[in-house]
């Protein structure tokens, strides 16, 4: 009888540290956790970036306009020049909106820009982001002081 239960007991002791394809079962409760917070990182990253970049942008946005000669071409440039550099940055934005404040424009004054992007966010879907998000920038750039402007030069 003794022989028995010795048997029993190291078979009952052998099933219980048996520990075969715990790794597995912990990868596979780990992995959807681990791809959420790599996908996160992923959003960090482009958010980032492409508030870096925008904020590029209305710089160069606000300094192609705040050497334009009159205010039509200031709006003009401020717009070509924010939709190239976010181009050239690799930024696709939904709609773009540049925003021009040429109020005063004259040598001494500055010029105003706000460029608004709406990025989409659609292959980000598995994190239950919103499938676009409107990201924003601004910057004032001054008028030349020591630089003629065309002679109706006012504007809002």
């Amino acid at each position: 009888m003794s022989a028995r239960r010795v048997r029993y007991g190291q078979r009952l002791r052998s099933l219980r540290d048996d520990e075969r394809g715990s790794a597995a079962a912990e990868l596979v409760l780990l992995t959807p956790g681990l791809i959420m917070m790599l996908l996160f990182i992923v959003f960090c990253g482009r958010m980032a970036d492409a508030t870096l970049r925008l904020e590029d942008a209305a710089h160069q946005a606000a300094r192609a306009a705040s050497l334009a000669r009159n205010v039509t071409n200031a709006r003009n440039d401020a717009h070509a020049t924010a939709s190239a550099a976010l181009a050239n940055a690799g930024i696709t934005c939904r709609s773009l909106a540049v925003t021009v404040n040429t109020a005063g424009f004259q040598p001494g004054a500055t010029v105003s820009v706000e460029v608004t992007c709406t990025a989409g966010l659609s292959d980000l879907a598995l994190l239950g982001m919103p499938g676009s998000i409107q990201l924003s920038a601004s910057f004032s750039s001054p008028v030349d002081t020591y630089r003629g402007v065309a002679a109706n030069a006012g504007g809002t």
